[in-house]
């Protein structure tokens, strides 16, 4: 079996998908002829060409004969520029700066304490390495020095090259999860109802009952992670949280401020709701309320990151008014 490479979206189109797909067009002069657009319907495959932007149109639609059909990518919902992939990308590391970091070429090497690759991982950030070669030289030595595994950060088009080496060689690579890193603005944030008989509250640190409910992909950090990550962010941090009239934590949120690229960003993460008390919207009300709390600390923009396969959450931020802004992964390197 073929090892899996790094690319994203690789999963069959569907109903809604935004693809570019390549037709060979008959004739006496055969000639082929991409159409850009969204799939409303699969068999045979039906496209109705994209409006402005990527958004969906209500231009006539075009069907495509499977022998028509040479090629279909799969694209991001709507049409994203490099530079604002590196935007979000950036504020995300200032967030997760890990507790030593060192630039290489436009490389940010970081060495952290916990479990999340964000803070443990290689990420290509400056603005022209898309173009060129991964230093693996220097990352190898930074991950030796600090005894860690080497974990490249893939964010898709601008870690081109880093996708490339794994390609290369990718019987020696470990990759994770595909992850979608989606948005929104804050400019028109409206504020959430209060649940009933609940209270609303954003600490700047967490205390032992939000740790006892805080868990990464169903593990739990090592108690003094946060606490020192709060100490290295570049921007500021706060842990949200929904109170009983008794003081009961019931739901918890994260929610960090940094500014990239002259803009100023709320990441928003580590949803949890305790067992008795959800199936009664305290998820999204929670996630509007902190979507507020950063309006008011000057964000005008929002993101967040999902595995792809939780469908459940994509669900609840797509509900918040979050869409898909481009994927990224982690590819770690075997012994």
């Amino acid at each position: 079996m073929t090892p899996s490479l790094p690319r994203f979206r690789s999963h069959n189109p569907v109903i809604g998908d935004r693809v570019v797909a390549r037709r060979r067009i008959p004739g006496a002069n055969v000639h082929w002829t991409d159409v850009i657009g969204h799939v409303i319907g699969v068999d045979p495959l039906v496209i109705r060409p994209q409006s402005i932007g990527g958004m969906p149109s209500d231009a006539e639609e075009i069907m495509i004969p499977d022998e028509q059909l040479e090629v279909i990518k799969i694209l991001s919902p709507r049409t994203i520029r490099n530079s604002d992939i590196r935007a979000v990308e950036v504020a995300t590391a200032k967030a997760f700066p890990g507790l030593v970091n060192e630039w290489h070429d436009g490389w940010l090497l970081r060495a952290g304490d916990g479990i999340a690759e964000r803070s443990n991982s290689a990420s290509p950030l400056g603005p022209g390495v898309g173009f060129e070669a991964v230093p693996m030289e220097a990352i190898t030595q930074f991950y030796a020095t600090h005894d860690l595994p080497i974990k490249l950060h893939i964010p898709e088009r601008i870690g081109r090259p880093a996708q490339k080496l794994v390609d290369a060689a990718p019987r020696r690579w470990a990759l994770g999860p595909e992850i979608l890193v989606m948005t929104k603005s804050l400019e028109l944030q409206k504020a959430h109802e209060m649940p009933q008989g609940l209270a609303f509250s954003v600490d700047k640190q967490p205390d032992r009952e939000w740790l006892d409910m805080y868990h990464f992909r169903g593990q739990a950090l090592p108690e003094h992670a946060l606490e020192l990550l709060r100490t290295q962010i570049d921007g500021h941090m706060g842990f949200g949280r929904l109170t009983t009239p008794g003081g009961q934590t019931v739901a918890i949120t994260r929610a960090t401020i940094t500014a990239a690229e002259e803009r100023t960003f709320l990441g928003y993460s580590a949803v949890e709701v305790a067992p008795a008390y959800r199936r009664q919207g305290l998820g999204t009300a929670l996630g509007s309320l902190i979507q507020g709390w950063g309006a008011e600390q000057g964000a005008k923009e929002a993101y967040l990151q999902v595995v792809a396969h939780n469908k459940a959450g994509i669900g609840l931020y797509q509900k918040l008014g979050f869409s898909e802004h481009h994927r990224h992964r982690y590819a770690e390197q075997k012994f």
